[in-house]
């Protein structure tokens, strides 16, 4: 491994800590740091939408909080292959949430599986051009 792929693989890493940062926290702007502006999700695996990057990013913003006010994401393996300035992603991810529990409590829920992105080289840096959720399995919901 060469200086550069180094740095390319400690780069994209980064992004993947800034999205699940960014969804932690409901800082919806610095998801802007994440994708590219054309950017196609996919989160239908999870119960929600695919769509372009404009159509997610207010979707998100407005359905994450109302269902699920605290949100935790851990990143676990990953695997990258570079290809230039392109790369594929797969990311393994655990993400406890918790939700109304109807009566008048909360209650914790997890969702496990992978992310996969395809990511590309800009002049701002690695950014994702596509996400796939992949739901593994689910607890408590």
């Amino acid at each position: 491994m060469d200086l550069q792929e180094i740095s390319d693989r400690l780069e994209i890493a980064d992004v993947l800590t800034r999205y699940t940062r960014a969804i932690d926290t409901g800082d919806w702007d610095r998801l802007d740091t994440v994708f590219t502006p054309e950017a196609e999700i996919d989160y239908t695996t999870s119960g929600g939408i695919a769509g372009t990057y404009p159509q997610i990013k207010p979707w998100l913003a407005e359905m994450l909080p109302a269902f699920f006010p605290r949100r935790m994401h851990t990143i676990g393996q990953l695997e990258i292959d570079l290809w230039g300035d392109e790369a594929g992603v797969t990311a393994y991810f655990h993400n406890p949430m918790t939700m109304d529990d109807g009566h008048g409590g909360d209650k914790v829920v997890e969702i496990g599986g992978l992310y996969h992105h395809t990511m590309a080289r800009t002049p701002d840096g690695w950014r994702s051009r596509r996400l796939r959720e992949e739901v593994v399995w689910r607890r408590n919901i």
